[in-house]
């Protein structure tokens, strides 16, 4: 057969002589496309559930936009009056007001309603009703939509009323829930006569109790005076109470309440639907319900409902509070988005280089043949486009399907930067190191590079640029605006060390290769004399994307330790130890609810603690001081278990009548060292503060005074029990509690601790931090196996030689470990350092608080600290330093197995 004139193609033969490399290539490619397009979309993923979540959690009555109009003008015909309260005109108005909501606001139809309603309570004239302070109560009359699809019918049957209803009519029928019913001692066939009106009182005739399906949402919560029932006060001194509560007429019955004096007003509540919103959607939010409020959008509601018809909503107080938690966790996780996007750059960009020095010989003949620039990068340009943009593409498609609900764009634009830096590095790399035909070119030993001036200069300008990002950080912080600039500062001080470890790296070879010289063995001189001559331009790509890597993943690491710290001590705090059991009201505990806690599976100590009040003085009419009587011993072993103001159990003890205490600082500054009489429950006692602390378990938040139990006469019952143990069957101990009581509260520190990452914000800011580490180590691996394997030819190709002459497969083993050494050691202890140094200059910048603690109430959150954490630093070094021994022996084994003549008839690498 005919040769081919053509030849055979070049990119197919060069592909075909580098399977593993064009796989490994490939798999690269992909993994960084992946990262790439999932960052954005898992960025906006859970910026988009943080929006849902904060809506659809919030308070019904803050998050419905309700469009109100007073009722029709007096001046106006009753018939007229009476048609544009019935059903039929408010259906027109609620499909017409709907229609004029713009984007991005969206109606939930199933929980929104409209009607009419009393805008001021109606008085109640049944004195067989509750009355707490002899009181009548007080009700919201609404004639509202869709009952029948929002309750359940307990008894009787639904309120109706036909087309006759006017506003003369002085008897209705209505409806209660079961709540109700139950508070104000209500059932079917109950009368309620309601005053306020010209010509006698409102009749309602109860004709049902219902039951709410959905009671939290919407329908009966935008009034919860509607579900239920509540205490109301008449603003005197002392302030009087009674019961405020609600009816529910039928909709056909509103144009009764135009006759009374209960200040009716028309209504339509729109219920938000979540399922459409996006984090993008925040902004837009707050200037569309602005708008709705008092602008355009207000004045075209008005065109639908009437011209005094006014909106009014808390959606832009929710939204906006959610957008500030969103802005301050931001800008920290742009510094862990920065950092891979930089490792990822560094590491594709250290693949070209590589591959480029690898194919020096090849590139350099094909130049000095009368190859053109153009042509060969063209061609390295199609070779890396084969592997790369498929994995590219499949690396977009798997981010899709992992988040399958964020924009396509910005994942479309980070993998095909990805694709596009993969596909231009080699020839990019090529193109500049062939620029002109050589004959000849001179070893560029590491041991003896001289960096250039061009060099000196970059250097310096990342110095600048690093020193500027750090100082910017640490004075303004993560708070604001952010900018490459101070997102950038991890990478850049990674960088910064990397490049000084690259100068300093050739003195320690230069100062011992003379003394290993003179050692009797070979390997020592030969490994050092190897990791000297590796080329400079490529010995120093994975020592950057090495140091780069580890910075980053030891600040990724440290950030996610200070999170979790924050969390276990905000919880902590919460609770005081693992369990805290205590009565609604403060009222001593059950006897022997302590020894049935003790039982309890899990339960290592229990500790129990009266908590009472006490005043200063006997005629001081209010008891300002918190005390809690404890047993000194098991209390103080407790103190000190948990962290939270320990002490010796003998600052408690009784003295010749005179108690000794512990307290808070602001008791300490008013009572004073010396001995005070305080005024208990129980009667006077005398108390000297021995010892002073910031806090203490059985009172985590405020100011307190801590006594033996055994002084507090009359006033020392335990109302606290803390208990302490690992592993504490939730469960069983609910169970125990419930069996001693009701009105037993249990809290448990784990659940606490669960309940603060539980906000989509947090957790998905998490996630991106541990793809940060992740990835650092990922990324570290990949740039020590590349810088290895690259080497891996000529490594065998110097075994083969050096076995011709007499050196044992056990040393070659040692020589290929030691070759390695130097480097792999410089880049972990560089790693370590350089991460440290990292987290030590900008944790004073770094605000992790709403990071940790965006959902803490009740006591005040402990301050997030940003430091440096030992596994995350050593881990991934340690994992370097054992990868590399392991490829290197890897490496002599396969080349062990092959005969040196192999080897040396495949080629010389030098």
């Amino acid at each position: 057969m005919p040769p081919n004139a053509q030849g055979a193609p070049w990119v197919r033969t060069r592909l075909r002589a580098m399977p593993v490399s064009t796989v490994a290539f490939g798999v690269l490619v992909l993994v960084t496309a992946f990262l790439a397009a999932v960052l954005p979309r898992a960025v906006e993923a859970y910026e988009t559930d943080g929006l849902r979540e904060a809506v659809a959690t919030a308070a019904p009555e803050s998050t419905v936009l309700e469009l109100k109009a007073a009722q029709p003008g007096l001046e106006r015909p009753e018939e007229a009056r009476a048609d544009e309260v019935r059903p039929e005109a408010l259906a027109a108005v609620d499909d017409r007001a709907r229609a004029l909501l713009p984007e991005p606001l969206r109606v939930d139809p199933a929980e929104s309603a409209y009607g009419v309603r009393t805008g001021k309570s109606l008085q109640a004239l049944d004195a067989w009703l509750p009355r707490p302070d002899g009181l009548l109560p007080r009700f919201t009359l609404l004639a509202q939509s869709g009952a029948a699809g929002h309750a359940t019918v307990r008894e009787g049957r639904l309120p109706t009323a036909d087309g006759s209803v006017t506003v003369d009519n002085r008897t209705l029928e209505g409806a209660v829930t079961t709540e109700t019913a139950r508070t104000l001692r209500l059932r079917t066939g109950s009368t309620l006569t309601l005053g306020g009106f010209a010509n006698g009182p409102l009749t309602v005739r109860v004709t049902g109790v219902l039951q709410p399906r959905h009671p939290e949402r919407s329908y009966w919560s935008a009034e919860p005076v509607l579900r239920t029932p509540t205490m109301a006060s008449n603003g005197g001194r002392p302030p009087q109470y009674y019961w405020e509560a609600g009816v529910l007429l039928a909709p056909g019955a509103a144009p009764a309440l135009l006759g009374g004096q209960g200040e009716p007003e028309r209504y339509w509540r729109f219920a938000p639907a979540t399922g459409r919103l996006t984090g993008a959607d925040t902004s837009a939010l707050v200037e569309t319900v602005a708008s709705l409020e008092d602008g355009p959008g207000l004045v075209r509601m008005r065109g639908a409902a009437g011209p005094t018809a006014q909106l009014s909503t808390g959606l832009e107080q929710v939204v906006a509070s959610y957008g500030q938690t969103r802005d301050a966790i931001t800008p920290v996780v742009a510094v862990a988005v920065f950092g891979i996007t930089a490792i990822a750059f560094v590491v594709l960009v250290m693949s070209g280089g590589l591959a480029a020095a690898r194919r020096d010989g090849e590139l350099a003949l094909l130049r000095a043949r009368g190859g053109s620039l153009h042509g060969i990068a063209g061609r390295l340009l199609a070779e890396n486009a084969v592997p790369a943009l498929p994995a590219a593409a499949c690396g977009l498609l798997l981010a899709l399907l992992v988040v399958d609900e964020a924009r396509l764009l910005p994942a479309v634009l980070g993998a095909g930067a990805v694709a596009l830096l993969a596909c231009a590095a080699l020839p990019v790399r090529a193109a500049a190191a062939h620029r002109r035909p050589r004959a000849y070119r001179q070893r560029d030993d590491l041991a003896h590079a001289r960096p250039g001036g061009r060099r000196t200069v970059a250097e310096l300008t990342v110095l600048v640029l690093a020193g500027g990002s750090v100082l910017t950080l640490r004075r303004r912080g993560t708070d604001g605006a952010g900018d490459l600039l101070v997102s950038a500062a991890p990478v850049l001080v990674g960088l910064v060390a990397a490049l000084v470890l690259v100068r300093l790296y050739p003195l320690p070879l230069r100062w011992a290769a003379g003394p290993a010289g003179r050692l009797r063995g070979a390997v020592g001189f030969l490994s050092l004399a190897r990791a000297g001559r590796s080329p400079a331009a490529v010995a120093t790509l994975p020592l950057l994307a090495l140091l780069t890597a580890l910075t980053t993943a030891a600040f990724g690491g440290s950030v996610l330790t200070g999170v979790a710290d924050a969390r276990d001590r905000a919880a902590l705090l919460e609770t005081g130890a693992d369990a805290r059991i205590a009565t609604a009201d403060g009222t001593p505990l059950p006897a022997g609810l302590a020894r049935t806690v003790r039982d309890v599976a899990g339960v290592r100590q229990v500790t129990a603690v009266g908590i009472g009040y006490a005043s200063e003085r006997a005629q001081d009419e209010t008891r300002s001081l918190t005390v809690a009587g404890v047993e000194p011993d098991a209390y103080a072993e407790l103190a000190g278990r948990t962290g939270l103001g320990g002490f010796a159990a003998d600052r408690l003890r009784i003295r010749g009548g005179v108690l000794d205490a512990v307290a808070s600082p602001a008791v300490a500054k008013r009572l004073g060292r010396a001995p005070r009489r305080i005024v208990t429950e129980g009667g006077p006692v005398t108390v000297r503060i021995t010892a002073v602390r910031p806090r203490t378990p059985a009172v985590p938040e405020g100011e307190f005074l801590l006594l033996d139990a055994a002084g507090l006469k009359g006033s020392g019952d335990p109302t606290v029990l803390l208990a302490a143990g690992a592993g504490l069957d939730a469960k069983a101990l609910r169970a125990a509690v419930r069996g001693a009581g009701p009105h037993l509260s249990v809290t448990l520190r784990s659940e606490e601790r669960a309940a603060l990452s539980d906000s989509p914000l947090q957790a998905g800011a998490e996630r991106i931090y541990v793809w940060a580490v992740a990835a650092g180590a990922g990324y570290a691996v990949l740039a020590l196996v590349l810088g290895l394997l690259r080497s891996a030819p000529e490594r065998a190709a110097l075994l083969a030689r050096l076995r011709t002459l007499g050196m044992t497969a056990r040393r070659g083993r040692r020589l290929l470990g030691l070759e390695s050494l130097p480097q792999t050691l410089l880049a972990a202890g560089g790693g370590m350092a350089a991460g440290w140094a990292t987290v030590r200059l900008l944790a004073p910048g770094i605000d992790l608080d709403r990071l940790a603690l965006a959902g803490t109430s009740g006591v005040s959150a402990p301050a997030a600290v940003l430091r440096a954490d030992v596994w995350s630093l050593a881990l991934p070094a340690v994992g370097a330093v054992l990868l590399a021994g392991a490829v290197a022996v890897a490496q002599a084994w396969w080349a062990g197995r092959r005969t040196p003549i192999t080897h040396l008839r495949a080629g010389d690498m030098r």
